[in-house]
């Protein structure tokens, strides 16, 4: 549904203060979802709800799982620089699963998947790893749940070098 938007006018002390009020009204299957927005930003409504408030909440939801998913917000040490390669290196971490989740998720059930999530699913599994001159061995349980979704990883990996 589209954003509907109207022009307020405030007189405060002889000046005029002009302001939108970006309005969007939704019905979902948890009842009426009522959103709005005042700002004094001359861009008609629907640009700026799609363009600005809802790319500045993605990008809060991004900072969050970074937080929550690769432990980011552990700076316990008393040494600023200790500290600053602990996010340093959670923030690499972040990129690389950015890339493991665009690159070899697409497709999965886990395209859309939380950095937490593909942790939980694809990196916190036990595997018996055997290596040789020429080849690694990854040896899964046979009982791990995601058993498909790993070979299906491999095989693009190997596709594409």
């Amino acid at each position: 549904m589209s954003p509907s938007y109207e022009l307020l006018a405030v007189f405060e002390g002889g000046r005029i203060f002009t302001f939108r009020f970006v309005n969007l009204q939704e019905f979902n299957s948890f009842g009426p979802n009522n959103r709005f927005i005042v700002t004094n930003l001359e861009d008609d409504g629907h640009f700026f709800y799609e363009k600005v408030y809802c790319t500045r909440g993605k990008m809060e939801n991004r900072i969050k799982e970074q937080q929550l998913g690769l432990f980011a917000d552990r700076t316990s040490c008393h040494d600023f620089a200790a500290n600053q390669v602990r996010l340093l290196l959670a923030s690499l971490a972040y990129i690389l699963m950015e890339r493991f989740r665009t690159l070899l998720l697409n497709g999965t059930k886990l395209a859309q998947a939380t950095c937490g999530r593909i942790r939980l699913f694809l990196v916190k599994i036990g595997a018996a790893i055997r290596r040789n001159t020429r080849k690694i061995y990854v040896a899964l349980s046979s009982a791990c749940p995601n058993q498909e979704l790993l070979r299906l990883i491999v095989a693009k990996i190997i596709a594409m070098e």
